[in-house]
């Protein structure tokens, strides 16, 4: 797999199945911040305010370093990791997947447990659209007005997005582009005549 590629998903996706008499909804999110994790957290907290277990699991960063799986009162290790082990075995990152039990009465016991929250993270998991997305380098290109020609030529060839431009005496404008063609697209454009560019 090309180092620069990352897997998440495209919205969110929402399932429910049932254990015995206990009843489980799940959801799954794209996040890119911790700050959205709780925001959707609380909300479910609020909306779901009945629920005994609000269990979760979440991976961020494009290379999937940042983990954690929370039981919420489950027996430790039934819920928050069987959950994660459903967001690493689909290899993605970027995601939350919230399941919401309803305790229905029946004890489902350790093995129980561990198979309704892997099967309803999974469930969620295929209702969800998988996108592949790269990891981006971007620059800040400053170049006077009348050598702008060069820079211009390197963009058409290398095909970048361009995030701005702003044009005058000296012009400046941003540039995206994948990890993997960055160290070539930065030395392209240093060769231009007055370029100053600048890895942000």
């Amino acid at each position: 797999m090309e180092t620069d590629l990352y897997k998440t998903i495209e919205d969110a996706a929402e399932t429910t199945t049932r254990e015995r008499s206990s009843k489980f909804y799940a959801f799954a999110w794209p996040v890119k911040n911790e700050e959205e994790i709780k925001a959707h957290l609380d909300g479910l907290r609020k909306k779901y305010y009945d629920a005994t277990h609000h269990c979760y699991a979440w991976r961020l960063g494009a290379a999937g370093d940042m983990t954690r799986a929370n039981d919420d009162g489950e027996p430790s290790g039934t819920a928050g990791k069987p959950i994660l082990g459903q967001i690493l075995s689909a290899g993605l990152t970027d995601i939350l997947i919230v399941v919401v039990r309803y305790f229905g009465g029946t004890k489902l016991g350790v093995p129980g447990l561990i198979a309704a929250y892997k099967e309803a993270a999974k469930e969620a998991i295929d209702c969800s659209r998988i996108v592949e997305k790269t990891i981006n380098t971007e620059f800040t290109v400053r170049v006077p007005y009348e050598a702008m020609n060069g820079v211009m030529k390197v963009i058409k060839e290398m095909e970048p997005k361009v995030l701005s431009q702003e044009f005058d005496n000296v012009c400046e404008i941003r540039l995206s582009i994948r990890a993997g063609r960055a160290k070539e697209l930065y030395e392209r454009l240093k060769k231009c005549e007055g370029a100053e560019v600048e890895k942000i």
